[in-house]
């Protein structure tokens, strides 16, 4: 008996009308599609149950009985038709000898070397792949080089004291009055009533004699 080929990288579109296969590369996805195979039951039974839902009786009981001779007929129908099938697509792909794939050959076989570009790769496409990747690497490497914030002046966003004005939350970019509210954007420092010590922002009691703020 021949070996089964084609039993990994197929996809069966046949229905009750008839047979129909897709193949596909093994290592890209690329396919071809088989010609439509007939199956001349499942034909005969669905006429029959478009006639039976017309007139009835006798042809309807006829109809399921065609429906039987079509479920035993599709096994050796649905073979022949795969045969035939993977006949005519082993024209439209390569086997490579080393690995076992079937490729297509417009993208995945290296006819210099008889074998898929996964055993064999095309040298000049992984020399094009390879330049480009080092291309990049050395890309960043240059950045990496260069002062990329040369002109920014930390002194300046230090001094805006916030992102965005502690007034109106209008978005700022520098500066010392917020241009929405105009009021300044470091905001007033707070000192303890009792002790004098200056206040951190959140702080709801002095830290040094704990007296209330505001208090």
């Amino acid at each position: 008996m021949a070996m089964i080929q084609f039993t990994r990288n197929y996809t069966d579109r046949s229905n009750d009308y008839g047979f129909q296969f897709e193949f596909h590369c093994d290592k890209c996805g690329n396919g071809h599609m088989s010609p439509f195979i007939a199956n001349k039951a499942g034909m005969a039974s669905s006429f029959l149950k478009a006639a039976g839902s017309f007139f009835g009786g006798s042809l309807s009981r006829v109809a399921y009985a065609g429906d039987h001779v079509k479920d035993a007929l599709r096994g050796g129908a649905w073979d022949d038709a795969y045969g035939q099938a993977v006949g005519e697509a082993k024209q439209h792909f390569k086997h490579c000898t080393r690995c076992g794939h079937w490729v297509c050959p417009q993208v995945c076989w290296n006819a210099a070397r008889g074998l898929c570009e996964d055993c064999a790769p095309d040298l000049q496409e992984e020399a094009a792949h390879i330049q480009s990747r080092v291309a990049v690497e050395q890309a960043w490497q240059k950045a990496r080089e260069v002062d990329q914030v040369g002109a920014l002046d930390l002194k300046t966003h230090q001094s805006a004291g916030a992102a965005s004005c502690p007034h109106c939350q209008a978005r700022v970019e520098g500066g010392k009055f917020c241009g929405e509210c105009g009021k300044p954007l470091a905001r007033a420092k707070a000192h303890c009533t009792e002790c004098g010590v200056e206040l951190k922002p959140q702080a709801r009691f002095c830290s040094e004699c704990g007296t209330a703020r505001g208090g």
